[in-house]
């Protein structure tokens, strides 16, 4: 059987830039993490002008979801918080100097990680065979309580001849 030789392919690789702006689903990402960037970039130079600089690094910036005039500001701890909601109008003064266009700036404090981490169980307790001897006892003596004719009767002496120790 001869088969029709493949037809080579003439398409090139792309820069993954231009792939990232071309694609539907991947350009909208791209996009706003750009906007996140310049946003990011504008709240660090407003912070320096007011002298709050050291506090940049601490604090993550995004716009409310749905919303383009809502400025959201997560912060590690309640102190940053505070000290931020003092100076938000003076923020926002600072952020329209440089371009950025917000109404309301709302600060939230991020929850604490936990300092307790789950791990896995370092070894595996083996599943019991059989029946201990309280266990065994207490249901020879529950046997012993029940008439001939009761249907648990012989449940129970299946179990008990079932699961020896």
């Amino acid at each position: 059987m001869n088969f029709a030789p493949k037809t080579p392919r003439k398409r090139t690789a792309h820069d993954w830039m231009d792939y990232l702006r071309e694609s539907d689903g991947l350009g909208g990402i791209l996009a706003k993490t750009e906007d996140l960037a310049k946003l990011k970039i504008a709240l660090n130079s407003a912070l320096t002008r007011l002298d709050l600089d050291h506090l940049s690094s601490k604090i993550e910036a995004g716009w409310r979801s749905g919303s383009q005039d809502e400025l959201f500001l997560l912060v590690n701890s309640a102190s940053i918080a505070t000290r931020l909601q003092q100076i938000l109008p003076s923020l926002i003064n600072e952020l329209a100097k440089s371009g950025v266009a917000c109404k309301t700036i709302k600060v939230r404090v991020k929850p604490a990680p936990p300092a307790w981490e789950v791990k896995p169980r370092q070894n595996q307790r083996e599943k019991p065979k059989g029946l201990n001897e309280v266990a065994k006892k207490s249901w020879e003596s529950l046997l012993e309580k029940l008439g001939p004719d009761s249907c648990l009767r012989s449940s129970i002496e299946k179990l008990l001849k079932n699961k020896p120790k």
